[in-house]
C-alpha cells in the first residue's frame, strides 16, 4: 500500500512539475514582421513605441525592419512574400494598393471594433482609401506651414507673418539682399517649384484649386485658381531672375543637413512641414524663428489657416500571416493616444487623430502647435488618390519646370495639354 501511495505521489509530483513548467514557458509568441520607411533616429523612436506594445502583449514579438521604400513593398506583393504589417511614406500609392487588393480592406475590422474613422481628420481619411476601400490608416501626419526668421523680420521692420501672396511678395522683396556683384545673398522667399518643400501639392490648398472634376477628368486648364497661383509664383521667380535663383540654390545647403539655408539665415521665409521644428532644434538651436499658416490667394482669404496634409500610411498586405494580431498592432499604433503622442514627441510629426493632437503628453512647443492647428483645420486638404499613384503629379511638375523657366508662352493652353496627358494616363490605368 505504501508503494502505491509513493507511486501516486511521485506521479502527482510529475504532473504538478509539468504544469509548473507549462505555466512558466507558455506557448511560443507569434512573431509579427513590420516594414517601415524610417531609418536611424526616427526608426529608433518607432522601435520604442513597438517595445511598449511588446511588453503589453507577451503573446507576440514584433520584428521591425526599417528603410523600406515602395519599390520593395511592390516587389514583395508581386512575389507573394512580405511582412505582416507594412508602412509607406507614399500615400499616393493607396490608389494602387487598395484596388489591387495588395493591402487588405480594413473596414470590416474597424466596424467590428467600433472605430469611427472620423477620429482621423478629413484629409487623412481621403488619402487612406480609394473608391470606398480603406486599405490603410494614417500613422502620424505632415502638415505644411510657414517659417519666418524673427531676427531678419525685426531688421526689416516686419512685425507679423504675411497672410496673402501679395503680402508675401512685398515681404520677400524687402528681405532679399544681393552681393556687390549682383548675385543673391539672402533670399526673402524662394517660390521655385522643386526647391526644398516647394511642391505644387503644397500650394494647392492655398488657392482652393481642383485637380479633377466629378468625372475624374483633369481640370488644371479649366480651374482659374491654378492660373492665379502660377502667375503669382512665376512673377516672383522673374523678379529674382530664374538663373540667379538657380545659382543661389546650388549653395543653399541640403534640405536634410545642417547647412540648410533657413538655419544659416540665407533664407528668410519658407514653406515646410512640422518636422523642421525638430531639425532646427538639433542643428540651429540659436535661430529665432516663428511659424504660422502659409499665406493664401488674396481672392481666397477664407482659406488662411489651412494647409497641405500628407503623411505615413500603414496597412496589412494580403501576403502576410497572423492577420488578427497584425490588425491589433495597426489599431494600437494608429488610434492609441499615448502611442501617437509618444511617437510624435520622438520624431516631431503631427499625431494623426484629433484626440492625440490635444494630448497632455505632447511636448509643449508653440512653433509645433501651429501645425496641429493646420492639421485639424477643416479646409486643409491633400492630393486626391488616383490609380496612377503619383504619375499625374509628375506630369504636372514636368510642365511647371518649363513654365518657371519662361519656356511656356500660353499658360492656359499648356495646362490644357497637361490635362490631355493626364486623362490619357487615367484612361489607360482604368
Amino acid at each position: 500500500m505504501g508503494r502505491v501511495v509513493t507511486a501516486v505521489a511521485v506521479l502527482a509530483g510529475l504532473v504538478i512539475a509539468a504544469a509548473g513548467l507549462a505555466a512558466t514557458s507558455g506557448p511560443k509568441a507569434e512573431e509579427l514582421e513590420v516594414w517601415v520607411g524610417w531609418s536611424t533616429r526616427e526608426l529608433n523612436e518607432f522601435k520604442k513605441v513597438v517595445a511598449e506594445y511588446d511588453k503589453k502583449n507577451p503573446n507576440v514579438t514584433v520584428k521591425v525592419v526599417g528603410s523600406i521604400n515602395d519599390d520593395k513593398i511592390t516587389a514583395a506583393l508581386r512575389s507573394g512574400s512580405g511582412p505582416d504589417v507594412v508602412s509607406s511614406f507614399t500615400s499616393q500609392n493607396v490608389g494602387v494598393y487598395c484596388p489591387s487588393g495588395g493591402w487588405i480592406d480594413l473596414s470590416p475590422y474597424l466596424k467590428r471594433d467600433k472605430i469611427d474613422v472620423n477620429v482621423f481628420p478629413a484629409a487623412t481619411r481621403a488619402y487612406t482609401q480609394y473608391k470606398g476601400t480603406r486599405c490603410a490608416l494614417p500613422l502620424l501626419a505632415d502638415a505644411y506651414g510657414f517659417y519666418y526668421n524673427k531676427k531678419l523680420f525685426k531688421a526689416a521692420g516686419l512685425t507679423r507673418a504675411p497672410k496673402t501672396f501679395t503680402e508675401l511678395t512685398a515681404y520677400a522683396k524687402k528681405l532679399t539682399k544681393r552681393k556687390a556683384d549682383g548675385s543673391l545673398d539672402v533670399v526673402g522667399f524662394d517660390p521655385f517649384i522643386g526647391f526644398y518643400q516647394n511642391s505644387i501639392g503644397a500650394y494647392q490648398p492655398l488657392v482652393g484649386a481642383k485637380y479633377f472634376d466629378a468625372n475624374n477628368k483633369s481640370t488644371l486648364g479649366k480651374d482659374a485658381a491654378w492660373q492665379r497661383l502660377l502667375r503669382w509664383q512665376k512673377s516672383l521667380v522673374d523678379w529674382y531672375g530664374h538663373d540667379d535663383l538657380v545659382k543661389w540654390q546650388t549653395g543653399a545647403g541640403d534640405e536634410w543637413s545642417s547647412p540648410h539655408a533657413f538655419g544659416r539665415e540665407k533664407l528668410a521665409m519658407m514653406i515646410d512641414g512640422e518636422w523642421r521644428v525638430a531639425f532646427l532644434a538639433a542643428d540651429h538651436p540659436k535661430t529665432k524663428y516663428g511659424t504660422a499658416p502659409m499665406p493664401v490667394d488674396p481672392a481666397k482669404k477664407s482659406l488662411y489657416g489651412a494647409g497641405y496634409i500628407n503623411g505615413t500610411i500603414i496597412g496589412i498586405p494580403k501576403n502576410g500571416d497572423n492577420r488578427e494580431e497584425a490588425w491589433k498592432l495597426v489599431k494600437y499604433l494608429t488610434t492609441n493616444t499615448h502611442a501617437l503622442a509618444m511617437f510624435s514627441n520622438g520624431i516631431r510629426n503631427v499625431p494623426s487623430t484629433a484626440a492625440a493632437t490635444r494630448s497632455k503628453e505632447l511636448k509643449p512647443d508653440a512653433n509645433f502647435a501651429t501645425f496641429t492647428r493646420i492639421f485639424t483645420n477643416p479646409r486643409s486638404t491633400t492630393i486626391p488618390v488616383t490609380p496612377l499613384g503619383s504619375a499625374h503629379l509628375e506630369t504636372f511638375t514636368s510642365f511647371l519646370a518649363k513654365w518657371q523657366a519662361g519656356k511656356v508662352k500660353d499658360l492656359q493652353g499648356g495646362l490644357a495639354e497637361v490635362d490631355k496627358q493626364i486623362d490619357a494616363k487615367m484612361k489607360q490605368a482604368g
